[in-house]
């Protein structure tokens, strides 16, 4: 039997180095299908040109917390990182990004599947892993976010930057981590879907998590080059899986991992 592979891609957050090692090691797979989960830009240096890639590599791309964000055109703020991170963006892409989808739906493997970026109401609602049965079971809700289509059985979702995976009550939860600013392991992660693509009898289906290592310091490089405002706070992220606002907390780095909490996913961190 032949089997389809979808690689799934998501919070590259302009960290174009490290799209490029991801982009690499899918290609040497043979895999030609990529959907990526949102948040291309924010946080890192070339948001312009992580833009470009994904528009002209991948074959669904949402809408993440950032990307509806950071181009609003009704949002003030005094904060210089944000001000730099949308001005290096093209004007037209401000509103591809505002445009894009909210969630995907396909089968595979006789799985009805969904895809979106951090739950199944809002870009801005974060869901951590370490969540109640409430939560889970509202991944797998249809909401005015996602329409009426058929109920999903499998939902992979991002934005926490965390990889996981869940099954419970006959239903598959996963994250897909983040590529350019993972949590934890700063090693870039993404997904690979494996079964029979728009087939509604069951056949064998895979879920695979890769990490991809890259060099860090490189994009760490472009960042200060570019004079990227918050160099400190990428530095603790791409370097030691650290988010930006955790960087007085820990007695080895400097930093601390905290899981990200249930809640408004808006970019302060």
């Amino acid at each position: 039997m032949q089997l389809d592979r979808i690689a799934l891609v998501s919070d590259v957050h302009g960290n174009l180095t490290a799209l490029e090692a991801v982009l690499a090691d899918i290609s040497s797979r043979g895999i030609r299908r990529i959907f990526n989960l949102g948040d291309y830009v924010g946080k890192g240096p070339r948001g312009s040109a992580v833009v470009d890639r994904c528009r002209e590599v991948c074959e669904v791309n949402l809408l993440g917390n950032w990307d509806d964000y950071l181009p609003d055109p009704d949002r003030q703020e005094d904060r210089e990182g944000l001000r730099w991170w949308k001005s290096e963006l093209r004007e037209e892409q401000w509103g591809w990004l505002r445009g894009l989808p909210f969630s995907h739906d396909f089968v595979m493997s006789g799985r009805q599947v969904r895809l979106f970026h951090a739950s199944s109401t809002s870009v801005h609602r974060r869901i951590s892993f370490d969540h109640d049965e409430t939560e889970y079971l509202s991944f797998f809700e249809n909401t005015p976010a996602t329409g009426d289509g058929p109920a999903p059985s499998v939902v992979g979702y991002a934005d926490i930057h965390d990889p996981y995976f869940e099954e419970s009550l006959g239903r598959t939860l996963f994250n897909t981590g983040s590529v350019g600013n993972s949590l934890g392991d700063p090693t870039p992660v993404y997904v690979i879907l494996e079964g029979v693509l728009d087939s509604p009898e069951p056949a064998p289906f895979s879920i695979q998590f890769v990490r991809v290592p890259y060099d860090a310091h490189a994009e760490l490089a472009v960042a200060r080059e570019l004079g990227m405002p918050e160099l400190d706070g990428y530095e603790a992220e791409i370097l030691h899986g650290v988010y930006r606002t955790d960087l007085y907390k820990n007695t080895q780095y400097g930093y601390h991992r905290t899981p990200p909490s249930p809640g408004l996913s808006t970019p302060v961190d």
